[in-house]
């Protein structure tokens, strides 16, 4: 799509409410406009092409279910598709025995790619300047926590053990973070 950020925004609340009308047609364009994006999510944090694939088949089945739902003024269209994309990933690794799920020794780097993020991506647009903006109130390791929480899909238990600090910590870096990324992005 040729739109700026703001139509795409708008044409993406407008196909998803359609969808949970079970509009079909919406649905597939929703499909069209959002599957790339997810299914990339899916495999940078599963590192496997199968279970991307049923990652993201659930994923849209659930989008269809829950597509009445969605509210605009909670969340992104694709803030909340990313959400349960994450989550569906998540469990996944969760339901993995312990020797085909991930490495616990990986790091960072074997996280991250060579190609530009969901976030690099994103910065060209306001939002997201403005995200980084507030992102550099936090303190470093905070900061942290939640970009690979969140732009990587780390759970707390990986985070807890990559940054070498207790859960509860990392929980509370996450939770105080998220509060402060909220008053200062209503702020902007």
């Amino acid at each position: 799509m040729a739109l700026n950020s703001k139509d795409n925004a708008e044409t993406l609340i407008l196909l998803l409410n359609r969808s949970g009308q079970g509009d079909r047609a919406a649905f597939a364009a929703l499909y069209q406009a959002t599957s790339a994006k997810l299914f990339g999510l899916a495999l940078r944090i599963l590192h496997r092409r199968d279970l991307a694939e049923e990652a993201i088949q659930d994923v849209y089945v659930k989008i269809w279910h829950h597509a009445p739902s969605y509210r605009a003024d909670k969340a992104a269209v694709m803030t909340w598709m990313t959400t349960i994309t994450r989550n569906r990933c998540l469990d996944l690794l969760r339901s993995l025995p312990p020797e085909h799920g991930l490495n616990e020794e990986q790091s960072f780097d074997e996280w991250a790619s060579d190609d530009l993020g969901p976030l690099e991506k994103a910065t060209s647009n306001s939002e997201a300047r403005a995200l980084l903006q507030c992102m550099k109130q936090l303190a470093p390791l905070q900061r942290q926590a939640i970009a690979l929480s969140y732009f990587q899909g780390m759970a707390h238990e990986q985070l807890a053990r990559q940054l070498v600090q207790p859960i509860g910590t990392v929980k509370t870096w996450i939770r105080r973070g998220l509060q402060v990324l909220r008053s200062c992005m209503g702020a902007l």
